[in-house]
């Protein structure tokens, strides 16, 4: 409640503090002294001089020079009359708030305060008996440009700050668009790559209606996986996931129950796509998945998504070898591909899919390699560590 109300609020108790304590007898005579003059008692001009140095300390961050400005001017009437009251402190406390919260003309207020500080200094000395020596006066100079010091370097601590949190902020939401952009590659790029290549073999299957059936089959089912994976991307990007309420709200299709990481067993799922599209692929799974992977098998569907991906793509008719190793603290993933086909096998598009790859592999702690082998094919090597997590 207390930081719900405005700044001048909560800044008004400082100043009324000062005000009560001015006028406790114990206090009276024991504030700031500059020159030489005699303590006199308070009078109605004294009333005045306590209100311009402690009430405007109540607007010190809204309107900094404002009160920088009548907090100097109750200073020196105080100093003039000899009041030396306790609310002489608010004079530090004023240049700290201005120096911290002044945001324009910071310089020319710095070179006003001196300029006006001269006169006051030779007025004292002048209404003093001379027992103040130019020493005092310099020193006392000194102290406040202390305190505009103090306030200058909580402004450019504060400043620093903020750029700081900007700057992780910015750099937070570069990763993210940088996640979202690769689950999007992996699964449109690799879905809709699919489709193609079925869409174009079933354009000479018009003679023979069984297997043109089953190639319009194949690029349906494609296309309802791709609207699965999509819509469960779409789910993690939404605040309410994970709640309840979105799901019950948007009441998704039964494809939509499927689990939302792809486990390492759909490897076989993507092999079937992949066959069904015309690429000949051979697929060897060996050991047991341990109960907890992490991480470690939604990288290693991703390998063999876009390594299938773009073997249809670059490759399309060569063989296509799938090896999947489950070790007790790592999944292996071996995904070549020969050169014999349509196109060469080399050719990788813009590589963003294997650079991500290899992203997403570093961030476990594992190795990946991705590179022609001396047929000509291409060959995809991937060891990601199980267990951790990203």
């Amino acid at each position: 409640m207390w930081r719900r109300l405005d700044v001048t609020v909560r800044d008004l108790p400082l100043g009324i503090l000062f005000l009560v304590a001015s006028f406790l007898p114990g206090l009276r005579g024991h504030g700031t002294e500059v020159g030489d003059l005699p303590t006199r008692p308070f009078d109605a001009l004294a009333v005045v001089a306590l209100a311009l140095e402690c009430l405007p300390l109540a607007v010190r961050r809204r309107w900094p020079v404002v009160c920088l400005a009548l907090v100097t001017c109750g200073f020196a009437l105080d100093q003039l009359r000899g009041y030396h009251s306790v609310a002489g402190t608010a004079l530090p406390l004023a240049l700290i708030s201005a120096g911290s919260h002044l945001a324009h003309r910071r310089r020319t207020t710095v070179v006003l305060l001196t300029v006006a500080y001269v006169p006051l200094a030779i007025a004292l000395s002048r209404l003093g008996s001379g027992g103040e020596p130019p020493e005092g006066f310099v020193t006392f100079y000194l102290v406040l440009a202390l305190a505009w010091g103090a306030g200058a370097w909580l402004r450019s601590t504060r400043i620093a700050e903020a750029e700081r949190r900007e700057r992780v902020a910015a750099e937070t939401r570069t990763a993210e668009r940088t996640q979202i952009a690769r689950e999007l590659h992996d699964v449109v790029t690799h879905h809709v790559t699919a489709m193609v290549v079925q869409a174009e073999a079933a354009r000479y299957l018009t003679a023979a209606p069984e297997r043109l059936e089953q190639s319009l089959t194949a690029v349906s089912d494609t296309g309802r996986r791709a609207i699965t994976d999509l819509r469960h991307l779409l789910d993690l990007l939404n605040p309410d996931h994970g709640t309840g309420a979105g799901a019950a709200e948007t009441k998704e299709p039964k494809e939509a129950k499927e689990p939302r990481t792809p486990a390492v067993g759909r490897v076989l799922t993507l092999v079937e796509q992949t066959r069904r599209a015309g690429q000949p692929v051979d697929f060897t799974e060996e050991g047991t998945p341990p109960a907890s992977t992490g991480s470690a098998d939604l990288v290693a569907y991703r390998v063999v998504q876009e390594a299938l991906t773009n073997a249809l793509k670059y490759a399309h008719g060569s063989r296509t070898s799938v090896q999947v190793r489950h070790g007790e603290r790592e999944i292996t993933v071996e995904v070549s591909t020969d050169g014999t086909g349509s196109r060469s096998a080399a050719a990788v598009g813009s590589g963003r899919g294997l650079t991500g790859l290899r992203e997403r592999i570093d961030v476990l702690g594992g190795d990946f390699q991705a590179g022609s082998s001396t047929d000509g094919g291409f060959t995809v090597r991937a060891r990601i560590p199980a267990g951790s997590t990203s």
